[in-house]
């Protein structure tokens, strides 16, 4: 179900329904709050993808509000199971861990057998022997690890079928919510397994060609609930799973009840943006000047050019003012150490380190080959909710492309991010690398679409030397500047200059001097 035929659907028994908390709060905002209770559902995925995990996570979630857990487990042993727990450093000694491996006595059926398959033997024996220990502890909570093995034994498509029919109508007989894990080995059920059971998580575990595997989980199906559909990035780390909820910019945006009547929470954002309104200063006149005031609340800025034109120190200079304001900056850097850019902005007198120091602005190091991009979206989200950021560096965006190659869609992402942002009432700014240094340039990538004003660096050549000058292209909101500017990273900070209105062709790189039309040597100063 699709989250905007949520409202639409929902019944009485759906609203009296109790939810109870996997324990992944970020899979609890996807399922908008958690599973609803006393219900069968089905996790799935691949080997290595986390299943183990996240069904322990949620015994714990239960044994942590006095609900007593039990984990069947017919392929991993319970040492194995114990293992697991003791890695996330979890303890489970209060859970009730039953372990019935099937192989040995398989093996003896075989051999003692004859009227029957020894599966059929196996399997009778194996059930009876799950089912009489969940009478015996009584459970609220139960996971049952895994299908597979109860796939095997059953033989065929149809015995299977029946066999997780019966289960389901074990269980819900005694009012306990279950997890019933599979890992796919056997695609052709999946179909219809998936009408069994309340709820389908499918779990995703991928290689990509360089870095750390990716992990993604989607919620197939969950009977009665809106709850956020796609794919969603997850890790694991030490304590479990941590998952990055798609980030969805239409969720933060104006309700209505009816067309131009807003709801009180709509008149609420409204007053609260309306007082955002505004610029942010760079603290260089001239540069705010180029701009027509500033950067924009709410807005987003790309500072185009080629490498080395000052497009990092330029974005450093405005967080570094909007933190000297009262404001919280927050600055994601893919290209270069943060020690690094601590060091060279210090070295022009931005004055970074001051504002880091005191807390006003964090500049946090991203690490390429480990991030997918729900994490990154993530990070992103917690400093403007919980840091209160208003104005974010993404430093640079051809690092974030970089960073994910085998992503599709990432432009999609970006979007949705720069959406999100805006609602938020912060001020983005993108650092975009183009190729070359002096003439014809090109991106990677051309997202200028998305900014709402775009600043261009660029090198050009005069009496032997190489300089750099400063133009805005386009600004949404507003008039600006047409002007090209002198552009100067100094010991003092960041020095423009007054319009270069001597020169034609600065943008080639090699201008000539409009006093002497049809030149073709470079100018001169």
């Amino acid at each position: 179900m699709s989250e905007s035929t949520f409202s639409a659907d929902l019944t009485d028994d759906d609203a009296d329904r109790e939810w109870i908390s996997t324990g992944i709060p970020g899979l609890d905002e996807i399922l908008r709050g958690g599973l609803p209770k006393d219900f069968v559902y089905l996790i799935q995925g691949d080997p290595g993808a986390g299943k183990t995990t996240l069904a322990m996570q949620f015994l714990l979630a239960g044994d942590r509000n006095g609900e007593k857990g039990l984990y069947l487990t017919l392929s991993e042993s319970a040492r194995e199971i114990r293992s697991v727990a003791s890695s996330h450093r979890w303890d489970v000694s209060r859970l009730d861990i039953y372990e019935q491996l099937v192989g040995e006595d398989l093996l003896r059926h075989e051999r003692e057998t004859t009227m029957f398959h020894p599966a059929e033997v196996e399997l009778g024996k194996t059930i009876d022997a799950l089912l009489k220990e969940v009478d015996r502890v009584q459970p609220q909570r139960v996971v049952l690890d895994s299908l597979s093995e109860i796939r095997l034994l059953s033989q065929s498509t149809f015995r299977y079928r029946r066999q997780i029919l019966a289960l389901k109508e074990f269980f819900s007989s005694r009012k306990m919510t279950v997890l019933l894990l599979d890992d796919r080995t056997e695609s052709s059920n999946d179909l219809q397994l998936h009408s069994v059971p309340h709820g389908v998580i499918l779990l995703e575990r991928r290689a990509p060609l360089y870095g750390a595997a990716r992990r993604r989980l989607e919620v197939v199906k969950l009977r009665g609930v809106g709850y956020r559909g796609g794919f969603h990035d997850f890790s694991i780390v030490q304590g479990g799973l941590v998952v990055y909820p798609r980030l969805i910019a239409a969720e933060r945006r104006r309700d209505y009840i009816e067309p131009g009547i807003p709801t009180p929470r709509a008149m609420e954002v409204e007053r609260r943006e309306e007082q955002d309104l505004g610029s942010i200063s760079s603290d260089v006149p001239e540069i705010d000047a180029l701009l027509g005031g500033g950067i924009d609340r709410g807005s987003s800025t790309i500072i185009l050019g080629p490498a080395g034109a000052g497009k990092s120190s330029l974005a450093a200079q405005y967080a570094t003012a909007a933190a000297r304001h009262g404001e919280v900056a927050a600055m994601f850097i893919f290209d270069e150490s943060r020690k690094s850019l601590v060091s060279r902005s210090e070295s022009i007198g931005i004055g970074l380190k001051e504002q880091i120091d005191a807390g006003r602005l964090t500049a946090q190091q991203i690490d390429p080959a480990e991030l997918p991009p729900g994490e990154f979206a993530h990070l992103v989200r917690l400093a403007v909710e919980k840091d209160g950021a208003k104005m974010i560096v993404i430093d640079s965006l051809n690092g974030y492309l970089n960073a994910m190659p085998e992503e599709r869609f990432l432009t999609l992402h970006l979007h949705e991010l720069l959406s999100y942002l805006s609602e938020r009432g912060v001020a983005t700014i993108l650092v975009v690398a183009q190729h070359g240094l002096i003439g014809t340039m090109s991106s990677a990538i051309d997202v200028s679409y998305l900014a709402d004003a775009v600043l261009l660096l660029r090198y050009y050549e005069t009496s032997g030397r190489i300089l750099k000058a400063v133009s805005v292209l386009k600004r949404r909101s507003g008039a600006h500047e047409t002007a090209i500017r002198d552009f100067r990273l100094t010991g003092e900070g960041i020095r423009i200059g007054p319009p270069l209105e001597q020169f034609r062709g600065i943008m080639s790189g090699v201008p000539i001097l409009n006093d002497e039309p049809g030149s073709t040597r470079a100018g001169r100063d």
